[in-house]
């Protein structure tokens, strides 16, 4: 095995040092606002408000695992913790028996509707205003290249 790779000069080891501390602590600040305040994860409300934009409410859990980058397994068993909260019910595919899907129920709508103004306001405190209207832009343009380039579409 060799040693040889395409190292990292300093600057681009300083950009992904920050990038990587980025990426701990923000979602960690997040979830934890929102168990303190909700008591849900910000995985869950994720999937609260992939169905709430969905049409009727409803997604294959296939799809929704697909949306959220999580095995079948994980969706399944997340899904089943939604569902003895009263935020989501399963039901066949009627079009394909094959599938489930999951159906945001009015409970679950009424806690994502209660629970997305403390969630804007952390996302506000944490990032958005932090930035300057450029910076944003330009978040937005980095944010959208790579995740084309992790999906390949770069």
């Amino acid at each position: 095995m060799s040693n040889e790779g395409r190292w990292l000069d300093e600057q681009q080891l300083q950009a992904w040092m920050r990038l990587s501390a980025l990426l701990v602590v923000l979602p960690a600040e997040l979830d934890g606002e929102m168990q303190s305040r909700a008591g849900m994860t910000q995985f869950e409300y994720g999937v609260l408000a992939a169905l709430s934009d969905a049409p009727g409410g409803t997604m294959r859990i296939s799809t929704l695992a697909g949306f959220a980058r999580g095995s079948l397994s994980r969706m399944s068993h997340l899904i089943k913790r939604l569902e003895r909260r009263g935020w989501v019910r399963r039901e066949l595919d009627p079009s394909d028996g094959r599938y489930t899907n999951a159906i945001l129920t009015e409970d679950g709508r009424a806690k994502l509707v209660a629970t997305a103004p403390g969630h804007v306001e952390d996302v506000r405190r944490l990032v958005i205003d932090a930035l300057t209207p450029a910076q944003l832009r330009q978040l937005g343009e980095i944010s959208d290249r790579l995740l084309r380039n992790i999906n390949g579409t770069c």
